[in-house]
């Protein structure tokens, strides 16, 4: 059987290291995405909460949401809960904190 390609070492699951690597990056996440996009991550996700928004959805599940920014950028589709559901809780942390500030912790609940 061929051995599992895993981020960090021999040590631990693979979801424990993959966790560990988005905890490690998660202060730089936003930053690295912007840049590396060259800010096209705006565009993609209004164009994503134009599509979700057509198809009347009565909740919506953003899985692996990292810093929360798809799943604060869906609360413009009015009355449909939203969960943001992570394994990386530095990331997840984050997205508690910026939803916080834009006064968006009522519509997310937040799921590690």
């Amino acid at each position: 059987m061929k051995d599992t390609v895993k981020p960090y070492d021999k040590e631990g699951s693979k979801k424990e290291q993959v966790a560990k690597m988005f905890n490690t990056i998660a202060p730089r996440y936003d930053l690295l995405n912007r840049l590396l996009s060259f800010g096209i991550d705006k565009i993609w996700r209004k164009k994503l909460v134009k599509a979700v928004r057509a198809q009347q959805p009565g909740n919506i599940v953003d899985l692996a949401t990292g810093t929360g920014d798809v799943a604060m950028a869906l609360t413009r589709i009015p009355d449909v809960p939203i969960t943001g559901l992570d394994i990386a809780k530095d990331m997840l942390a984050l997205a508690k904190r910026k939803s916080r500030h834009h006064n968006m912790q009522d519509r997310i609940t937040w799921i590690h």
